[in-house]
C-alpha cells in the first residue's frame, strides 16, 4: 500500500528540506487551510484524482477482507460477527478520514487503528490487519522519517508484547509484529518519493508563474521602447510642422504626412511587440535613427559595419537598443552630435552611440534597465560612461546562444 495525497506547499525556496515536508494528515499547511475546520471533507473526486495515489484507496481497503477470514472460517457467534462488523466501520472511517478529511490528526487515525488491532487481536487473529494498515500509513502521516521510524518502532512493539501476553505463536506473532515493520518501512521510501515528486511540481508551477511574469515584463520593456521612441518622433515632427505651416506650408505638409505615416508604423510595431518580432533588422534601425536625429537637428555620423552577420537574437536586442538610446538622446541629452558606430572585436560585435549633450549621472529608468537585462541575458555587457555627454556601450557575443530565462534569478 503506498497512500500519501501530495502537500501542494504555499512556497518553494531554498530553505525547504524534503524530510521534513509533511504529506498525508498535513495539508492544513496548505496555503488558506490555516484556518479550515477540523471536520471539514475534502471532495471524494479530489481525494480520487489526487497525483499521488489516485484510486489506491479504493484498492487497499480490500485488505480489510483479511479480517474476516477467521470469522467466516469458525462460523464464529452472531456477537462476534457484531463486534467485528462494529470493528470494521469504525476502521473505515478512520482510514478514510486520513484521505478525505482537510486536516486528519496522525494520533488519533494511527493510534485509533492500533488500538482496534489491541482490542480484536485477543479473539480474532485478523485482528493483525489493523496493526498492518497503521504501519503502512505511519510514513505518510508524520512529517519526517525519524517519525516514521519511531512510530512504526511503536506500533511493533505494542503488537509484540500483546502477542506475547497472549501467548501466540510464531507465525501469528510474526504477522502481528514483524510484518507490519517491512510494510512500513517500505513506504518510507515511498512517502520519500511523494515528497519529491510534489516539490517538482511545485517548482514547476513556481517556474511557470516566473515565466509569465517575465513574459509580461517583456512585453512592457518593448512597449515602452517601441511606443517611447514613436511617440517622440511623432511629437517632434508635430513641433516642428508647427513652426513651419506658415513660413513653410509644403514642408509642414511632408512632416505631418509623415507623422501619419510613423503612427501607423506604431501601431504596426506594437503588434510585432506582442508577438515577439519587434525589429525590421539593425540596418534599416540605424538609418531610422539617423533620421530622426538629423529632423531633431543634430550631426550625425553612423559608421556601421553592415556586412556583419548577427543572430536574430542579438540583431533584435541591438535593434532595440538603438531606438531607446536614441529616444534618450533626442528627449533629454540637448546634444548637438551623436555618434553612431557597429563594428566587430575579438567574435563579438560592438555599439557605441555617443553625443555630446548635458551627460547625466541620475540612475537608471526603465528604457535603460530593460535595455540592460535584455543584454545581460544574451551574456552580453552594457557600460553607460557621463563623461563629456553620454556614451553607450554594448557589447554582445556573436554565437548563438541560449538566453537566460528571465525572471528565475530573482
Amino acid at each position: 500500500m503506498r497512500p500519501g495525497p501530495c502537500l501542494e506547499l504555499a512556497g518553494i525556496d531554498g530553505k525547504v528540506d524534503n524530510i521534513k515536508m509533511p504529506y498525508l494528515g498535513s495539508r492544513q499547511l496548505d496555503e488558506g487551510s490555516q484556518t479550515a475546520s477540523a471536520f471539514k471533507l475534502r471532495p471524494l473526486r479530489s481525494v480520487l484524482k489526487d497525483k499521488d495515489h489516485g484510486w489506491g484507496p479504493l484498492l487497499w481497503v480490500l485488505y480489510l477482507g483479511f479480517f474476516f477470514v477467521q470469522p467466516v472460517v469458525e462460523h464464529v457467534s452472531s456477537k462476534q460477527w457484531f463486534f467485528d462488523g462494529l470493528g470494521a466501520a469504525i476502521f473505515l472511517v478512520l482510514y478514510w478520514g486520513m484521505f478525505i478529511l482537510e486536516r486528519p490528526r496522525a494520533l488519533v487515525h494511527i493510534g485509533g487503528i492500533v488500538l482496534l488491532g489491541v482490542l480484536f487481536l485477543p479473539f480474532n487473529a485478523g485482528g493483525c490487519t489493523f496493526f498492518i494498515f497503521a504501519a503502512a500509513m505511519v510514513p505518510f502521516m508524520v512529517d519526517t522519517q525519524a517519525r516514521a521510524i519511531v512510530g512504526l518502532g511503536a506500533i511493533s512493539a505494542v503488537a509484540a508484547i500483546e502477542g506475547l501476553l497472549l501467548h501466540l505463536n510464531v507465525w501469528e506473532l510474526f504477522w502481528a509484529a514483524l510484518f507490519p515493520v517491512f510494510i512500513g518501512a517500505g513506504n518510507v521510501f515511498f512517502a520519500e518519493r511523494n515528497r519529491m515528486n510534489c516539490q517538482l511540481r511545485k517548482a514547476n508551477q513556481e517556474i511557470e508563474n516566473l515565466a509569465k511574469v517575465a513574459e509580461r515584463e517583456r512585453i512592457a520593456r518593448d512597449l515602452h521602447d517601441v511606443l517611447g521612441h514613436t511617440l517622440s518622433v511623432i511629437t517632434l515632427k508635430s513641433e516642428l510642422a508647427g513652426k513651419m505651416v506658415d513660413r513653410d506650408p509644403q514642408r509642414a505638409a511632408k512632416e505631418i504626412r509623415e507623422v501619419e505615416q510613423i503612427s501607423r508604423q506604431a501601431l504596426s510595431d506594437v503588434r510585432d511587440a506582442i508577438r515577439g518580432y519587434r525589429s525590421q533588422g539593425l540596418v534599416a534601425e540605424l538609418a531610422q535613427a539617423k533620421t530622426t536625429l538629423e529632423t531633431a537637428g543634430l550631426s550625425v555620423q553612423c559608421d556601421a559595419a553592415t556586412t556583419m552577420k548577427l543572430p536574430a537574437v542579438q540583431e533584435s536586442v541591438l535593434s532595440l537598443a538603438v531606438r531607446e538610446a536614441v529616444t534618450n538622446v533626442v528627449r533629454h541629452a540637448q546634444a548637438r552630435t551623436c555618434r553612431m558606430r557597429l563594428e566587430q572585436q575579438n567574435g563579438s560585435c560592438r555599439l557605441e552611440i555617443h553625443d555630446d549633450g548635458c551627460g547625466t549621472s541620475n540612475g537608471e529608468g526603465n528604457g535603460l534597465r530593460g535595455m540592460r537585462e535584455r543584454v545581460e541575458m544574451l551574456g552580453g555587457t552594457l557600460n553607460r560612461s557621463t563623461e563629456a555627454g553620454t556614451t553607450l556601450t554594448i557589447t554582445l557575443p556573436l554565437k548563438e546562444v541560449m538566453p537566460k530565462r528571465e525572471g528565475l534569478h530573482s
